[in-house]
């Protein structure tokens, strides 16, 4: 009660209040000159210190983007690790176009991440190492038809070396059709080159960090006459010397080899990236560079999957379809002497399935019977010949269900 005599000449009439009522609106008149008095209050400074420069905070935009790293196209050599076949790389830029991702250029991807440009989410950043002429040849033309920038990195003892490997003039060109150049080193060490030269000593490893991040930059600068600001680890090796050299030189964004999605939070000297391999088992990595879960602010892609059978299934490998009780079915109709009575059926989420054989089309095929819950659908079919005791490997392929399109309603609804 004395504190309140002691407020303005307005809080008298409230004497007549209740007393439970007359603490509330004390305690709630208290906080507000406290928080007037914290509002105003300025905080002592140093006059010697000078007042540091307020720097924007970088929003999290919540969007996501997937680098995915190539090297080698061929339409002949033997597909191995870093050599791709060219028809698989047109499959995979189609796959991009229909799941409807974008494609965003190095350009962009730099002002995105310093927060200067937004970009979709579900983004995709095509990268490309070393400076083979596969790039040209195969790789350039696709990228050209679909529209999609892409940046090459270039390790300068390679370039313009005659043989495979790019030349100026070829570079030259694709720059001026949506393509830009990074830094990939001066001679490509490999991590276990690199190590080596680090064993050496902090100052000699120094100088030799310097020159494969200094000079390939200078070069690379001077011949194509624009800024050279990322980096491809070779190997994707990295170290704390690197972190130094690399700002030192003015490097902004250095990629790794470890794949993950790229956020505006991801620290720029390890952003990481999907290295795409040729051959077929490594296809996930492509389907994991394509598949976004859902957020709260955007949905999720289920990625693409690129994949090819020794013989005609159904649904195909990869298609996208919208019914949740398909029948599924392989055409065995090429093989000869097949034992009926070895076909094994399995299909995720049900294990072994009672399979029915066609001995007329020598198709093998069965109904789901309940309906798929799943985002994708994985299937095996295994059999044995007759001269042959023991199982054939087996067939796999991976269909996915379009889950918009499966749980749209048939019919419009009546109106009223």
């Amino acid at each position: 009660t004395l504190l309140i005599r002691e407020l303005p000449l307005w809080s008298l009439t409230i004497s007549s209040f209740p007393r439970f009522m007359r603490i509330f609106l004390l305690t709630f008149y208290l906080s507000i000159l406290h928080l007037g008095a914290q509002g105003t209050t300025t905080p002592p400074t140093d006059p010697a210190t000078p007042a540091l420069p307020t720097q924007p905070e970088i929003e999290n935009d919540h969007v996501r983007v997937s680098v995915l790293g190539y090297h080698v196209f061929s339409k002949t050599r033997k597909v191995q690790d870093m050599v791709i076949r060219t028809s698989k790389f047109r499959q995979q830029m189609q796959a991009i176009k229909d799941l409807g991702l974008n494609v965003i250029s190095l350009e962009d991807f730099i002002l995105w991440k310093q927060g200067k440009k937004t970009i979709p989410d579900r983004s995709i950043l095509i990268t490309i190492d070393d400076g083979w002429k596969s790039v040209y040849t195969d790789a350039y033309p696709i990228l050209k038809e679909f529209g999609y920038p892409f940046t090459i990195y270039l390790y300068t003892n390679f370039i313009n070396n005659g043989g495979r490997t790019l030349s100026n003039e070829q570079i030259e060109e694709m720059m001026q059709n949506g393509c830009s150049i990074g830094s990939h080193s001066v001679s490509h060490p490999l991590p276990s080159k690199v190590k080596r030269e680090k064993r050496k000593g902090t100052e000699p490893y120094l100088k030799y960090l310097r020159h494969e991040f200094g000079q390939s930059k200078n070069l690379l600068k001077a011949k194509f006459k624009k800024p050279i600001t990322t980096y491809v680890y070779p190997g994707g090796h990295h170290d704390d010397e690197m972190n130094l050299v690399s700002s030192e030189l003015g490097y902004q964004h250095l990629f790794t080899c470890l794949p993950g999605k790229t956020t505006r939070e991801t620290a720029n000297h390890v952003i990481p990236r999907y290295v795409v391999l040729g051959q077929d088992k490594y296809d996930y990595i492509f389907n994991r560079a394509t598949t976004f879960k859902a957020t709260a602010y955007s949905k999720s892609v289920a990625g693409a999957i690129i994949q090819k059978t020794a013989h005609p299934v159904l649904p195909k490998p990869g298609a996208r379809i919208p019914e949740r009780m398909p029948t599924i079915s392989a055409d065995l109709s090429s093989l000869e002497n097949i034992d009926p009575d070895s076909l094994i059926m399995r299909i995720s989420g049900f294990g072994r399935v009672p399979a029915i054989y066609d001995p007329a089309t020598k198709t093998v095929s069965w109904k789901i019977n309940r309906p798929l819950r799943i985002l994708t659908c994985d299937v095996s079919v295994q059999w044995k010949l007759t001269e042959d005791g023991d199982y054939q490997d087996p067939m796999r392929w991976t269909f996915v269900i379009d889950k918009e399109a499966a749980y749209a309603p048939k019919t419009a609804p009546q109106l009223p």
